[in-house]
């Protein structure tokens, strides 16, 4: 007898810890593929609570990295993506990205009109704006007499060796483009030449050219001036609030950053239903305080720091596009010159 309860207990233990396993089979996963730091795990975590999908949290360093994986792929491994606008048109045109499920996402509603539209997705068939920045100059008063208005005050021979910047090359080029009063995507490569030009009487201003932490160098005062990405803004100015933050006279760059199912995502199902979540008030807010980007759902504007709601002022810029490979060689050519000018 005590045998054959054994065996019968053994057989019963089995056929549970078979049923839990496909359960667990049933509920699946949902790989989500972007940079580093880009979602609270409580967001997540709340997710997996609610639907029973855990969500694997995977990192690529550039966009142009992502898309070589997702090429590589056909559009499969990974089921939600976060990357920026210029990338996703790519993405788009190359047939890697599935149509976004209206029947599922029932909060695109909720996105705010100003970042629907844009040149990568102009029918808002594909994407979930997931937060947008405007690169911005931020100086410290105290350590220069120059009062900063717009991009051409970084070259005043008076911050020589004192300006810190990031290291997109298109932005660089760009923001020199948007001081001689061209477009950040100019075409011409005679003009790009002559931004090139320009750009390396900026050389001996630079103190720093760098993409992590750029903020850095204002806190410890090695830099009396920087050119920072949005969420380097937000941190700054939460410990120094005494630094002056510049919303250039010349014009704004402007960047968007998108949410999109690839074309063969595995659990495409809870991909759609993620975006959908995100889109949530309150969710969307979390993640917005998180990452310290501009707010881009109307819906969670009353929710989020008001700090990251965009001012009227500045509900125009120019976003950086892709442009002839051509024109992409000067702008190459421009930021290796002035790299080895500034000596990095």
């Amino acid at each position: 007898m005590k045998r054959k309860g054994l065996a019968m207990a053994l057989a019963a233990a089995a056929a549970l810890s078979m049923t839990a396993a496909v359960h667990a089979e049933d509920k699946g996963e949902l790989v989500l593929f972007t940079w580093e730091s880009m979602f609270p795990q409580e967001v997540l975590d709340e997710f997996t609570e609610r639907t029973g999908v855990e969500v694997i949290y995977s990192n690529f360093d550039t966009d142009e990295t992502m898309l070589e994986k997702l090429a590589q792929a056909e559009g499969g491994d990974y089921d939600v993506i976060v990357a920026d606008d210029y990338i996703i048109e790519q993405a788009i045109q190359e047939g890697l990205v599935s149509e976004i499920d209206r029947d599922v996402v029932t909060n695109f509603g909720n996105i705010n009109p100003l970042y629907q539209g844009q040149f990568y997705d102009p029918e808002d068939k594909y994407t979930v704006p997931y937060g947008a920045g405007i690169p911005l100059i931020v100086y410290d008063p105290m350590l220069t007499d120059v009062e900063i208005k717009g991009y051409n005050d970084l070259w005043d021979p008076a911050l020589e060796d004192s300006v810190a910047i990031t290291a997109n090359y298109r932005v660089i080029n760009g923001i020199t483009l948007l001081s001689m009063g061209k477009s950040m995507n100019e075409e011409d490569v005679s003009v790009i030449e002559e931004a090139g030009q320009k750009l390396l009487e900026l050389a001996p201003n630079i103190r720093l050219i760098q993409d992590d932490n750029t903020q850095d160098s204002l806190l410890n005062g090695e830099a009396s001036a920087a050119f920072l990405y949005t969420s380097q803004v937000t941190t700054v100015m939460a410990e120094n609030p005494d630094l002056e933050v510049v919303y250039p006279e010349e014009g704004l760059g402007f960047g968007i950053m998108g949410a999109f199912v690839p074309s063969a995502a595995p659990n495409a199902e809870a991909a759609q239903e993620f975006l959908n979540y995100l889109l949530e008030p309150e969710v969307f807010a979390q993640c917005m305080d998180y990452i310290g980007y501009y707010n881009t759902s109307s819906a969670s504007d009353e929710l989020v720091n008001p700090d990251l709601v965009v001012p009227d002022s500045v509900t125009k810029g120019e976003i950086i596009q892709n442009v002839s490979a051509e024109a992409d060689e000067a702008y190459n050519r421009n930021w290796t010159e002035f790299k080895a000018a500034c000596g990095q």
